[in-house]
C-alpha cells in the first residue's frame, strides 16, 4: 500500500514539475513576443538607413552606430523635453496621489450626506468618453480661467481628486484595512487626518505608488492634451517634442528610432524601480471587496 501511495505521490511531483516547465516555457514565449517590438526599435536605431531598408532584415546590427544617438541628441532637445514633462508630472503625481488618498478614505470610513450618490457620480464617471469632456475643459480653461500655452490646464485636475478611477483603487484597498485600528486610535484621542497619515497612508503605500505610476504613464503618454494645451516649441514636452521630431525628419528612421528610444527609456526606468509596488498593489487590491 505505500509504495503504491509513494508511486502516486512521485508521479503526481513528475507531472507537476513537467507543468512547471511548460508555463515557464510559455511565459518565456510571451515575454519575447512582448519585447521584440522594443528590441526592433533599439536595433533600428543603431542601424544605417540602407540597412534598415535591407531585405531580409536582420536581427542584429551589422555595426552597432551609438553614434546615431549623438546625433540624434544634436538635434532632438531631449533634456529640454524631459524638463518640460517633469514640470507636469512630478506635481501632478504628487498632488493627484495625495487628493486620490483624501477622497478614498473619505469614501472607504467617514459618513456624511450624499456619500452614496457622490459615490455612484465619481464610479459612473469612469464610463464618460474623454472626448466628450474635451472641448467643454477646453473652453472653460482657455476662455473661461485665460490658461493659452500653459502647463496648469495638464497639472491643476489632479489637485481635485487624483481622478476616479485612483480615488476607486485607494477606497478598495484602504476597505481591506480591519476598521479596529481606527477605532483603537479613535479612543486613544486619535483624530481622522492623524488615523489617516499614521495608520491608513503607511498600509496603502503599494496602492498609492501604483496610483502615482498610473498617473505619471498617462501624462507620458498623454499627445492630445498637451497638442491642445501647449503651443510654445520651447514648452514642449517629451511626447509633442518626439511627434514634431518625426516630422522633421520624415524617413531618416536611424535616427527617429533612437529618439523614440530616448523617450521610452525615463518610463521604462521609473517602472522598473516601482515595479514590486506596482504588482503587489494590483494583486492586493483586486483580491479585496
Amino acid at each position: 500500500m505505500s509504495e503504491v501511495v509513494y508511486a502516486r505521490l512521485k508521479s503526481k511531483k513528475r507531472s507537476e514539475r513537467m507543468m512547471n516547465v511548460l508555463t515557464l516555457i510559455v511565459v518565456i514565449v510571451l515575454a519575447l513576443i512582448v519585447l521584440f517590438p522594443i528590441w526592433w526599435i533599439f536595433r533600428t536605431s543603431l542601424m544605417t538607413n540602407p540597412e534598415i531598408y535591407k531585405y531580409p532584415p536582420s536581427l542584429l546590427p551589422k555595426n552597432w552606430l551609438f553614434s546615431n544617438y549623438e546625433k540624434t541628441l544634436k538635434i532632438f532637445k531631449f533634456w529640454r523635453y524631459l524638463w518640460n514633462t517633469m514640470v507636469i508630472i512630478v506635481p501632478s503625481c504628487l498632488a493627484g496621489t495625495f487628493t486620490a488618498t483624501l477622497c478614498g478614505y473619505a469614501f472607504a470610513r467617514l459618513r456624511f450626506k450624499g456619500k452614496q450618490l457622490i459615490w455612484i457620480l465619481c464610479v459612473g464617471s469612469m464610463l464618460l468618453p474623454a472626448m466628450v469632456t474635451l472641448i467643454p475643459l477646453y473652453i472653460g480653461w482657455t476662455r473661461g480661467l485665460g490658461l493659452h500655452d500653459s502647463y496648469l490646464p495638464l497639472i491643476l485636475p489632479y489637485f481635485c481628486g487624483g481622478g476616479a478611477f485612483n480615488i476607486f483603487l485607494i477606497r478598495q484597498f484602504i476597505l481591506s484595512i480591519p476598521r479596529e485600528l481606527d477605532q483603537a486610535a479613535t479612543i486613544d484621542g486619535a483624530g481622522y487626518f492623524r488615523i489617516l497619515f499614521n495608520i491608513i497612508m503607511p498600509a496603502i503605500k503599494p496602492a498609492m505608488i501604483v496610483v502615482a505610476l498610473f498617473i505619471f504613464i498617462g501624462l507620458w503618454n498623454d499627445l492630445l492634451q498637451q497638442m491642445i494645451y501647449i503651443n510654445s516649441s520651447d514648452k514642449f514636452t517629451i511626447a509633442l517634442g518626439l511627434t514634431n521630431f518625426k516630422g522633421q525628419l520624415k524617413q531618416d528612421w536611424s535616427l527617429t528610432m533612437a529618439a523614440t528610444c530616448l523617450s521610452f527609456a525615463p518610463g521604462v526606468i521609473f517602472y522598473l524601480i516601482g515595479q514590486k509596488y506596482f504588482v503587489e498593489g494590483i494583486t492586493l487590491t483586486g483580491l479585496k471587496s
